[in-house]
């Protein structure tokens, strides 16, 4: 059985390549290997969510679930007077990350291996970034939400995409249990943003 991309240490036999790719009028250049989510391109979800999410420059910002990096990277152009940490509990995503990091000259990031918010217990955010794991199952998407509302300061967002036909509808309900506020920022090919504010 292959493993999946939330695998601690994939076993694929490596194979990287490079590509670029434009973000929010920025230009990328992302290195990618077996055992990482979307490792052709950037995928459609991630790239709704990165052209739809919106905070301050001085935001402190946490991208749960980062993979190779696209989401957290971005989130830091934005962010550009704050500070994104990006985790994942994939050992080999956590190392392309860095090296995307470097290579597209992004410094205002920290990058650790982490199981869900292990790495980061006792901090606090200003806004939460997730395209969840669906394929870990509900119950770990939903703990994404639930912890993740602990670690957010007061006013905070936590930003998500997620198809409809993958548990949008219990995703949704989900947060409006925890936040009481949810927004659908965006929507297209089945796949959907919500914003959730803590007050």
């Amino acid at each position: 059985m292959s493993d999946h991309y939330y695998t601690n240490r994939p076993n694929a036999t490596h194979d990287e390549r490079e590509y670029t790719f434009t973000l929010r009028d920025h230009s990328y250049r992302f290195t990618t290997d077996s055992g990482v989510f979307s490792r052709e391109r950037v995928d459609f979800g991630s790239v709704l969510l990165i052209e739809t999410m919106n905070f301050d420059r001085t935001a402190k910002v946490l991208d749960v679930g980062c993979g190779y990096g696209p989401i957290g990277l971005a989130a830091a152009r934005i962010a550009d007077q704050g500070q994104v940490t990006m985790i994942d509990v994939n050992e080999r995503a956590v190392e392309l990350a860095k090296r995307n990091a470097k290579a597209n000259g992004i410094h205002n990031v920290e990058i650790l291996v982490s199981d869900v918010y292990e790495a980061v217990q006792g901090r606090s955010f200003d806004v939460i970034l997730t395209n969840p794991p669906i394929r870990a199952g509900k119950e770990t998407v939903h703990r994404i939400f639930s912890e993740g509302y602990d670690l957010l300061n007061p006013g905070g967002q936590m930003w998500v995409v997620i198809q409809k036909k993958q548990g949008a509808p219990s995703a949704y309900k989900k947060l409006m249990e925890l936040f009481g506020e949810v927004e659908e920022a965006d929507k297209s090919k089945g796949y959907l943003i919500f914003c959730a504010r803590k007050k």
